[in-house]
C-alpha cells in the first residue's frame, strides 16, 4: 500500500481539439472557420501545415475511441467545431455535424468513457468574423450562447462535464497582440482587452444558461496556467511576480472564480488607456456566473520566472520557438513591469518549454488556496520528436518520465488537500500542433503522417501501455 490515495471515481483522461484532429474540413455541410482561412497565409504555420485532413478523426473516431477503451480511459475531453453545428455561426442546424458528435458521445458511453465537451477551442465561424469581427463584436456573446445552449439541450442526460472556453488567454494574446493566431493582429492592446471582455461575458451567460438546462451538470473554463516564481528575493523582482500574476494569470482566473477583475491590474490598464468598458450589468453577470461554476480547468505545461523589466526592456512581441530548434525562444515582458527569465534549475523541451512537475502541484495548491474550487487538469503533456521503428514500435521514455513525474505531483496535491477530480493528458493521438505542424507529437498513439501526408495508420507508443497501467492501478503503480 502507498500512503498516497487517489479517489476511486477519479477521471483519468486524455484530450483533443476539433481542428487539430478531425480533418474533413468542408465535409457534410461544415462551414469555414477562422483557422481554415488563417492557415492559408504564407509563413503562419510550420511548412504550411493545415487541418484540412489533420489525423482524420472524423472518419476514424470509432477506431480512436476503441483505442481509448482498450487503454481504460475514464474520460475523453474533446471540442465541438462550431462550424459543424452552425456553418455560418447561427441559423439552420447542420444535422450531419450534430450527428457526428452524437455518435462520438454514444461511442464513448458504450465503453463507459465519460465525455467531456469543450464548447470553444479556438475555431469560430469565419462568417461571424466577416460580419462583425468575431470576438471583436459584442454580438458574438449572444451567438455563442445560442450555439452553446443548443448543445446543452441536445446532450443533457448524456454529457455531465462541460468546458466553455479553452485557453482564452492564449487565443486572445496570440490573435490580437502577436499576430500568430487569427485574426493575426499585432499590438492591438485596446481591442485585446475588449475581446477578452466579450469572451468573459459569453462564458458568464453560458454558465448561467447551463445551470437552467443541466442543473446537476459540471461546468467551468480551461485556463492556460503558468504559475510564476520571482527570480530572487530582490524586492523589484518579487514585485514583478505580483504584477505578472495580476496581468497574466489572475486577470482570467479571478473573473471565472470571483466574478471581478484584479483591482491592481485594472488600475494599471486604466492608466494605460486600454482597459475594457465594464458596465454594472456586466459585473452582475460575472458575479452570478462565478457563483455557479463547478471547477477551475487548468492546462498546465510550464512555469515562468519573473524579473523586473526596465522601461526600455523587452516587449511581448518576441520570437516563439515553433520549429523544435532548442534555444530559439526569446524573452518577453512589459517594459517597466516584468520580463521572463530562464530557470537554471530546470530542463526544457525542444520547444524551450520549461519542464517543472512540481509546478503543477504549485498550481493546484495556489488554486485551492485562492479559489477553493475543484480542479480539472484539462491538459498536460509533452510535445516531442518521436520515431516509428521498423517493427511498428515507438519508444518514448522521455514522455513516460515527463507524465509520471507530473502525475505524482497531482497525487501529492490531492494528499495535501487539493480537490483534483480529473487529469487529462494532451493528447490521446498525435495531432496537428497549431503553428508547429505534425512534427511536434503529444499522443499516446502515433499517427503516421507529416506535413506532406502519410498513411494515417495508428500505432501504440510505449507511453500508451504505461498510462494503461496507471489507470488500471488508480495511480498506485507510480509509487511501487
Amino acid at each position: 500500500m502507498t500512503k498516497y490515495q487517489v479517489p476511486k471515481d477519479f477521471l483519468w483522461g486524455s484530450a483533443s481539439a476539433a481542428y487539430q484532429i478531425e480533418g474533413a474540413h468542408l465535409e457534410d455541410g461544415k462551414g469555414v472557420s477562422n483557422w481554415d482561412e488563417f492557415v492559408k497565409i504564407p509563413g503562419k504555420t510550420f511548412e504550411g501545415s493545415t487541418g484540412e485532413t489533420a489525423v482524420d478523426h472524423y472518419h476514424r473516431y470509432k477506431e480512436d475511441i476503441k483505442l481509448m477503451a482498450d487503454m481504460g480511459l475514464k474520460t475523453y475531453r474533446f471540442s465541438i467545431a462550431w462550424t459543424r453545428i452552425f456553418p455560418t455561426g447561427r441559423g439552420e442546424v447542420n444535422k450531419k455535424g450534430l450527428e457526428f458528435y452524437q455518435n462520438i458521445v454514444d461511442e464513448c458511453l458504450k465503453y463507459g468513457i465519460e465525455p467531456m465537451i469543450t464548447l470553444y477551442h479556438w475555431d469560430i465561424p469565419q462568417a461571424l468574423v466577416d460580419e462583425y469581427g468575431g470576438w471583436e463584436g459584442s454580438q458574438v456573446i449572444d451567438d455563442f450562447v445560442n450555439y452553446s445552449t443548443f448543445l446543452f439541450e441536445q446532450f443533457k442526460g448524456k454529457v455531465n462535464y462541460w468546458i466553455t472556453m479553452n485557453e482564452q488567454n492564449i487565443f486572445t494574446s496570440l490573435g490580437w497582440l502577436t499576430a500568430m493566431h487569427p485574426p493575426g493582429k499585432f499590438d492591438d492592446q485596446k481591442t485585446f482587452y475588449q475581446v477578452n471582455h466579450h469572451a468573459f461575458l459569453a462564458h458568464a451567460k453560458t454558465v448561467i444558461a447551463f445551470k437552467d438546462i443541466i442543473p446537476d451538470g459540471q461546468i467551468g473554463a480551461s485556463f492556460a496556467y503558468s504559475p510564476s516564481y520571482a527570480l530572487d528575493c530582490n524586492p523589484d523582482n518579487a514585485m514583478s511576480k505580483v504584477d505578472f500574476d495580476n496581468l497574466k494569470n489572475f486577470w482570467w482566473m479571478d473573473v471565472y472564480a470571483y466574478g471581478r477583475y484584479p483591482k491592481n491590474a485594472m488600475t494599471y490598464l486604466e492608466k494605460q488607456g486600454i482597459a475594457p468598458a465594464v458596465t454594472k450589468e456586466d459585473e452582475s453577470l460575472f458575479k452570478k456566473a462565478a457563483s455557479l461554476i463547478d471547477f477551475m480547468g487548468v492546462n498546465y505545461y510550464q512555469t515562468t520566472v519573473c524579473e523586473y523589466n526596465d522601461l526600455d526592456g523587452v516587449t511581448p512581441y518576441a520570437k516563439m520557438n515553433t520549429t523544435g530548434v532548442k534555444g530559439t525562444n526569446e524573452q518577453t515582458g512589459i517594459p517597466g513591469v516584468y520580463k521572463t527569465a530562464n530557470n537554471p534549475y530546470l530542463a526544457t523541451t525542444d520547444w524551450d518549454w520549461t519542464i517543472d512537475p512540481e509546478g503543477l502541484r504549485y498550481a493546484c495548491k495556489e488554486i485551492t488556496s485562492r479559489y477553493n474550487l475543484p480542479i480539472v487538469i484539462s491538459e498536460n503533456g509533452l510535445g516531442a520528436f518521436d520515431t516509428l521503428e521498423s517493427d511498428g514500435s515507438i519508444h518514448d521514455p522521455y514522455r513516460i518520465s515527463f507524465l509520471e513525474e507530473h502525475v505524482k505531483e497531482v497525487i501529492k496535491a490531492i494528499d495535501e488537500g487539493c480537490d483534483v477530480i480529473a487529469y487529462c493528458t494532451w493528447s490521446f493521438t498525435d495531432l496537428l500542433s497549431w503553428l508547429n505542424g505534425y512534427q511536434k507529437r503529444y499522443g499516446f498513439v502515433y499517427v503516421d503522417r507529416d506535413e506532406k501526408g502519410g498513411s494515417l495508420k495508428r500505432y501504440k507508443k510505449d507511453s500508451y501501455y504505461w498510462y494503461e497501467k496507471v489507470i488500471e492501478t488508480n495511480g498506485t503503480s507510480l509509487f511501487e
